[in-house]
């Protein structure tokens, strides 16, 4: 489970902010809403993370960072050696020049070759930048972890401006070394690359960065609809899911079909009182919202992931959007203790949510994005009708009229 995330100078977050969703210890537990950080932990965090605030705050921003680093530990291999890495710094001056710093916290297995060995925490840092106007580079990486039974930090690897990577001996890297400093690019993490040359311990890292699952595309936004056709048409199973989903939850269709077109595979749908099947372009955005969302949702929940949901709430109806909460609540839909990231417009939604849960992003008279928890503005209490106070400006994060 992730539980702390830290960024600088990415998009609108010039300053470094640092989300860190520990429970409390002498927070009640409630039944669903928390999970320990790895197994056995003493230390607990929320399997929702929902971010408010006003248009243009800074919400999606986090979403992009989590999303940013999933996909660079996973797949930035696939650059070409000069590519540009796909994210921007701080529209300033300063932050055109300054790097750009992202970390997360999770827990992890000791041992990723042994299913059961202890849990520990991980670190995983990454810094990147360079001149302005030219192809950014990585400045910094590490991965630092904190096994049994000693409990103290220990580096995997780092990895320096230089590109330089020195390791520990349980990281493994000396039978890699050789090839890694011919292969390894300015453009690309230590781990997407020695995934290429088989490494044992990388793998384990690229797996885990695999379970993350996001709506927010960092490399290109074409094609959105057939590759969800595809996706779909190469899982019968995650079909069947789904048709069992759409009819509990009233969306008015009976099931979703997949028949073979011209041009690849084609969605149709049967509705409620309907003779003929409809066509993917004719449904309505809400339905075909669903429809790219729920694989990112159930992936989550079967694997143990991260689903990461940009505007979740924006085309799904307010009474669908609180079951689909509830499903990370629910222990047996999900026993992996799964989590969910995403921005909401909908102030409603407070009413389903326990302050730790809360997140706000805010953005300053110089453009500059905040983000803080509920859980940490002080007087709040658990009893509070959250969505009261924060429409009438309780908590900040309001947009401003006038």
């Amino acid at each position: 489970m992730l539980f702390r995330l830290e960024i600088e100078n990415f998009y609108s977050i010039r300053d470094r902010q640092i989300i860190d969703l520990t429970v409390a210890e002498n927070v009640p537990e409630t039944p669903g809403r928390f999970a320990p950080v790895w197994h056995d932990a003493p230390e607990r965090a929320p399997k929702v993370v929902a971010i408010f605030g006003p248009n243009a705050a800074g919400k999606s921003t986090v979403l992009r960072a989590l999303s940013f680093i999933a996909w660079f530990v996973r797949d930035s291999f696939q650059l070409t050696p000069m590519a540009r890495l796909p994210y921007e710094r701080f529209n300033s001056n300063n932050g055109a020049d300054s790097p750009t710093r992202l970390s997360i916290t999770l827990g992890g297995l000791s041992d990723p070759s042994d299913e059961d060995s202890p849990a520990c925490r991980y670190v995983y840092s990454l810094e990147i930048g360079g001149p302005r106007n030219e192809p950014q580079r990585v400045l910094a990486e590490s991965v630092h972890y904190w096994p049994t039974p000693a409990r103290r930090k220990i580096k995997l690897f780092e990895r320096d401006s230089r590109g330089k990577v020195t390791a520990s001996g349980n990281f493994g890297l000396p039978g890699f070394r050789q090839a890694l400093d011919k292969v390894l690019r300015p453009n690309a993490s230590v781990i997407s690359t020695l995934v290429q040359l088989g490494h044992p311990f990388a793998m384990a890292l690229w797996e885990a960065a695999s379970i993350v699952s996001s709506n927010i595309l960092i490399e290109r936004s074409d094609g959105v609809e057939e590759a969800m056709v595809l996706l779909y048409s190469q899982n019968p199973a995650l079909v069947d899911a789904l048709n069992r989903e759409i009819e509990r939850i009233d969306l008015g269709i009976r099931e979703m079909r997949l028949e073979s077109g011209p041009t690849g595979p084609i969605a149709l749908f049967q509705h409620e009182g309907h003779d003929g099947l409809m066509p993917l372009i004719l449904e309505s955005h809400g339905t075909r919202t669903f429809l790219r969302l729920y694989p990112h949702l159930l992936g989550a929940l079967e694997r143990g992931g991260i689903a990461i949901l940009d505007e979740l709430d924006t085309a799904i109806h307010p009474l669908i959007l609180p079951e689909i909460i509830r499903w990370f609540h629910d222990p047996i839909r999900n026993p992996h203790n799964a989590q969910l990231w995403m921005t909401c417009h909908n102030a409603s939604l407070l009413e389903e949510l326990v302050k730790e849960e809360v997140l706000f992003c805010a953005k300053s008279s110089d453009g500059r994005t905040e983000v803080y928890a509920l859980q940490d503005i002080q007087a709040v209490r658990r009893g509070d009708n959250f969505y009261r106070k924060y429409l009438g400006g309780s908590y900040g994060a309001v947009p401003y009229i006038g």
